[in-house]
């Protein structure tokens, strides 16, 4: 393995960051229900919800995020991990119905050296894998290929929410 020695980065990895407090973009989204539709939210629990990632790795990157807003995952309480939990398989549930993925990458990215990029409300991701949907486009010219428009996956994904709610009553 070769290493790439790059001393002038610690001034960047020190510098202080810009972590005002303040109601992140989840807050906001789901203190305005009348919005859903444009902030893509898709389903909304008793302690936490579930949206679409504005900035996805892949169609129909969902967000499964605590109402209360916290920074850490330590901060949770009982119950509200509990239904994030369940959020995330419901999730999952509806990414099947609707999009037949053939697997998930599901996680949290805790911290800004972790990759987070909304520091004050911890949240799940839920990103569906295709065979083969990997491809060179990040690696050499660092573009994503999303192969659905965010109007149609959020369409197609709350249809499958609602035809799920039905069957289990």
């Amino acid at each position: 393995m070769e290493r790439m020695w790059s001393p002038w980065r610690s001034h960047f990895i020190n510098a202080p960051k810009d972590e005002t407090p303040g109601d992140s973009p989840f807050t906001l989204a789901f203190n305005q229900p009348e919005r859903d539709r444009e902030t893509y939210l898709l389903h909304r629990g008793t302690l936490g919800f579930i949206i679409l990632n504005l900035y996805p790795y892949n169609a129909g990157h969902l967000l499964v995020i605590p109402v209360r807003q916290v920074a850490d995952l330590l901060e949770l309480t009982p119950e509200e991990g509990s239904e994030l939990f369940a959020l995330t398989q419901f999730g999952v549930r509806i990414l099947q119905r609707a999009m037949n993925p053939h697997g998930f990458n599901i996680g949290m990215n805790l911290g800004r050296p972790a990759g987070a990029g909304i520091l004050n409300h911890v949240h799940i991701h839920i990103v569906p894998r295709w065979n083969g949907d990997t491809n060179f486009m990040p690696v050499l010219d660092e573009t994503r290929v999303i192969s659905e428009q965010m109007e149609q996956a959020f369409a197609t994904l709350r249809e499958a929410k609602e035809q799920l709610l039905k069957e289990e009553g």
